[in-house]
């Protein structure tokens, strides 16, 4: 049993872990949207027929705040593939890996979890129409 001078540093300890386990639930999330690509995009060929073309593999960086709850910068597939994707082209085979590096980790440690920042990997082949 609890005494009296116990409770206070109870409560506290109990808010204190509801804090941490919120903050641990949420989180970084980055939404992709390939419609706003311009161009064909699949994730995966027909089965026995690889995709034929020329193979990409971009890295970008997206950076959250207070603890990844507001989308400071995100990464755009649009951006890093525009010089690359043509009229009469598109993407096949698109993988997606989101990341923390163990740089980003440090930085989130020193920053308390006010700055986030997390690695994207697109990697795929653009393929002629």
């Amino acid at each position: 049993m609890i005494s009296d001078s116990q409770a206070p540093s109870w409560r506290r300890a109990k808010r204190a872990l509801a804090l941490v386990l919120a903050m641990s639930l949420s989180g970084c999330a980055v939404h992709f949207d390939a419609s706003q690509l311009g161009v064909p995009v699949t994730m995966a060929s027909p089965a026995g027929q690889p995709a034929t073309g020329e193979a990409f593999r971009v890295t970008s960086r997206a950076t959250f705040g207070f603890f990844g709850l507001v989308s400071l910068s995100r990464p755009s597939l649009e951006r890093a593939l525009a010089a690359q994707l043509l009229d009469g082209q598109g993407v096949a085979d698109l993988k997606i890996k989101v990341r923390s590096r163990w740089s980003d980790i440090l930085i989130s440690a020193l920053t308390l979890g006010l700055i986030v920042p997390r690695a994207v990997t697109y990697e795929g082949v653009i393929v002629p129409r």
